[in-house]
């Protein structure tokens, strides 16, 4: 089953569902809200039989009540960054708002050289049940599925301190989609193949079989200190090949296209643009020249 978000003529969202591979309207406004419904895995409510038209992208889940992330997950990355292997998931926290569409720009938090913005390809997790002290059977079972995500990270924020939340946080700067797929269709411990490339070039290739905690281990482990509701997302790391850990390292610039995918979920396009003190400068620019 894939279920997606779309932004609606009204203003609003809805959540749709692919039924014998045409996408149809639920009443739900998000998939998050969607997996809050008993049956939602038998048979979601539809808003009517005919197909879906056509609406605007938007994040995959609009409002989770948590958003939780776990860093230095797979082994080549570990290795990239010169840490040691966790004994523990290293985790923090985003917030809603830094979510965004699949298709969204990403605007440069400011100057490029300032911010350095970086790439992380990610496998994302919705939860679809309630867990608290969850084992990992149990939490494997409560998984509504996978989905894209791409923790774009502002590292001039992140080194400022041990702390990374600062670097993490920034508004709209999580693209999370585009479809969410259901774990009887997609199995990550097989080793789904995932690819972020900057401009057609690929910086990131790896597969999930290389993560340290897997999906089930990271709900079950989180769930001991907070309870996971449906909706909730989790972001279970990204593979080597960061621009942090290049040499030199790299970072995005305006007019970049960055595009992150994973095998058998999907793809995410993402343009980055200008911060707006740049927009404000090309623009006084302009006008001198003139």
């Amino acid at each position: 089953m894939r279920l997606r978000t779309v932004l609606s003529d009204d203003g609003g969202s809805r959540a749709e569902v692919q039924i014998d591979g045409r996408w149809r309207a639920t009443i739900a406004r998000d998939v998050g809200t969607l997996l809050t419904a008993p049956n939602w895995r038998s048979g979601p409510t539809l808003a009517d039989r005919q197909p879906a038209s056509e609406g605007r992208s938007a994040p995959l889940v609009t409002a989770p009540t948590k958003i939780v992330c776990c860093g230095h997950n797979y082994r080549a990355h570990i290795a990239e960054m010169g840490a040691s292997s966790p004994q523990f998931p290293t985790l923090f926290a985003k917030f809603a708002d830094t979510l965004t569409a699949w298709d969204a720009d990403i605007a440069l938090p400011g100057p490029a050289d300032a911010v350095r913005l970086d790439w992380e390809a990610e496998l994302a997790v919705v939860v679809g049940a309630v867990l608290r002290d969850a084992d990992p059977e149990t939490a494997s079972a409560g998984i509504a599925g996978y989905t894209v995500a791409n923790d774009f990270s502002v590292r001039g924020w992140q080194r400022r301190t041990s702390q990374w939340l600062q670097g993490k946080a920034f508004d709209a700067t999580t693209p999370l989609g585009p479809d969410l797929v259901t774990p009887d269709e997609i199995d990550p411990s097989a080793g789904l193949r995932i690819t972020c490339r900057v401009n057609g070039e690929i910086e990131q290739v790896g597969s999930t079989d290389d993560l340290v905690f897997a999906p089930a281990v990271l709900l079950s482990y989180i769930s001991e200190f907070t309870t996971l509701r449906p909706g909730d997302v989790v972001l279970t790391g990204t593979p080597g090949g960061v621009g942090i850990a290049a040499d030199p390292p790299r970072f995005l610039r305006a007019g970049d296209v960055v595009e992150t995918e994973i095998e058998g979920i999907g793809l995410l396009r993402n343009h980055i643009t200008p911060h707006r003190t740049e927009i404000d400068s090309a623009e006084r620019n302009g006008k001198e020249t003139r």
